[in-house]
């Protein structure tokens, strides 16, 4: 059984992010620059805000931090896309999400300029992803494809079950899996809350894909011996034993799940770093698209 590190391989990537960086402002090209919007003190996003800045540091990136008001409108927020739609300087941008529940995020998600959407959620981007062209991929999903990758797991033929149907994650890592593509050619199920038989499935599964937010949800009965399990999973529970006073959890039980796998990502330390990875990886995208 192999633990998956993730944390090493975005370590690797920013490595080279950084190379490209600094050969861009060698030859007299600007320095890719990604914005932040937070909306709120949400505790999980400060902390996944705050390291996209400091990562963008490491690789030498500019990055700005918008910060808004828990009450802040609707309509504030909107004025702040637009502004930095608007803005030269500003390659790529993200409003942190989730949003407050006075916010309609699809209405804020539609407003961002699709050539400047380094999230990868805008309609545009999405529809671009669904037909194969160039565009923004979803970071989550792009870390994930860049784990399989580093990790050279065979993909192609292999049976693909996702738990999750969100926008961010588990829909367009199905779509991402199944293209012709490596990674991809694989055959994949999409599960979610109303799937029956779920533990038939989940037992059919070469690779299995943990995006719900439910700790500790797929326990070793659901897994087949020789299982590559992905944990997307991140929920924070109170622990008096944290500095922090809390623990990150993932979806799956680890120490039930993890000695009947070929590979597995650990949480905290599989996933995550990766995401912020896909982020800085459409950012430099997006720079290098809008230079001369």
């Amino acid at each position: 059984m192999v633990i998956i590190d993730g944390k090493r391989v975005a370590g690797e990537l920013k490595e080279q992010i950084r190379a490209e960086v600094d050969s861009r402002v060698s030859r007299g090209l600007k320095r890719p620059h990604l914005a932040a919007v937070l909306v709120g003190a949400d505790g999980g996003s400060e902390t996944y805000v705050s390291n996209k800045v400091k990562d963008c540091h490491d690789v030498g990136c500019e990055s700005t931090l918008i910060r808004l008001a828990e009450t802040a409108s609707q309509e504030e927020l909107l004025s702040v896309v637009h502004s930095l739609n608007g803005d030269d300087s500003v390659d790529g941008f993200i409003v942190q999400l989730p949003l407050p529940g006075h916010i309609q995020e699809n209405a804020v998600i539609e407003a961002i300029d699709p050539t400047k959407d380094v999230d990868g959620f805008h309609p545009v981007n999405l529809g671009k992803m669904i037909l194969g062209l160039p565009c923004f991929l979803p970071a989550t999903p792009a870390g994930i494809l860049k784990l399989l990758e580093y990790y050279d797991i065979e993909t192609s033929g292999r049976h693909c079950v996702v738990i999750g149907r969100s926008n961010i994650v588990g829909t367009p890592l199905s779509i991402l899996l199944s293209r012709k593509a490596a990674p991809g050619n694989c055959t994949v199920t999409l599960c979610h809350s109303y799937t029956k038989n779920l533990h038939e499935l989940t037992l059919q599964a070469d690779i299995l894909v943990t995006a719900l937010g439910k700790p500790g949800f797929l326990k070793g009965s659901m897994v087949k011996n020789g299982v590559v399990v992905i944990d997307v999973g991140t929920t924070r529970i109170p622990s008096e034993t944290s500095k922090s006073g809390w623990k990150l959890y993932g979806d799956v039980s680890f120490d039930e799940v993890a000695s009947k796998c070929s590979y597995i990502t650990p949480v905290p330390g599989g996933v995550g770093p990766m995401t912020r990875i896909g982020l800085l990886l459409n950012t430099l995208q997006a720079s290098t698209v809008k230079s001369p």
